[in-house]
């Protein structure tokens, strides 16, 4: 099977403010906008995201209105650091600052007006021996 796309619709009443937070923040791009839907992604296509009103008639069955728990949407990037600079040169309070993690990441986070937590990842060199004891079949 190929995908021409892959994003999460994120079901909310804060379509507007969401859609203008991607914009402003992280830099995406409106590829479709009207009065129940925006779809949003980078200028290279390399991510999208989609933020939608509850109370259209279109919508899948299903989706409730998100409530800001039980995911967390992860962005890599190839220099968090040079990311962390850029977010937050356009005023954005940073929740979890840039931290390197001893499992093998550079990130930092923060929620966006869905309540949607952020996560802006650079894969690292992990601390020697920090995953031998979480794989399977280790006896740890």
């Amino acid at each position: 099977m190929h995908f021409t796309d892959r994003y999460p619709i994120i079901v909310t009443h804060r379509k507007e403010a969401c859609r203008d937070f991607w914009i402003r923040h992280m830099g995406f791009i409106s590829g479709f906008d009207s009065t129940w839907i925006s779809w949003l992604t980078t200028e290279d296509q390399s991510a999208s995201i989609a933020f939608m009103s509850p109370d259209h008639p279109s919508a899948p069955p299903g989706p409730e209105n998100f409530n800001g728990k039980g995911i967390c949407f992860e962005l890599q990037v190839d220099d968090a650091k040079a990311a962390f600079e850029t977010i937050s040169a356009t005023g954005l309070e940073i929740e979890y600052p840039l931290t390197d993690e001893p499992f093998g990441q550079r990130r930092f986070g923060f929620h966006d007006p869905s309540g949607l937590w952020i996560d802006i990842v650079e894969q690292t060199e992990a601390a020697a021996g920090f995953w031998d004891k979480y794989m399977i079949g280790s006896q740890g």
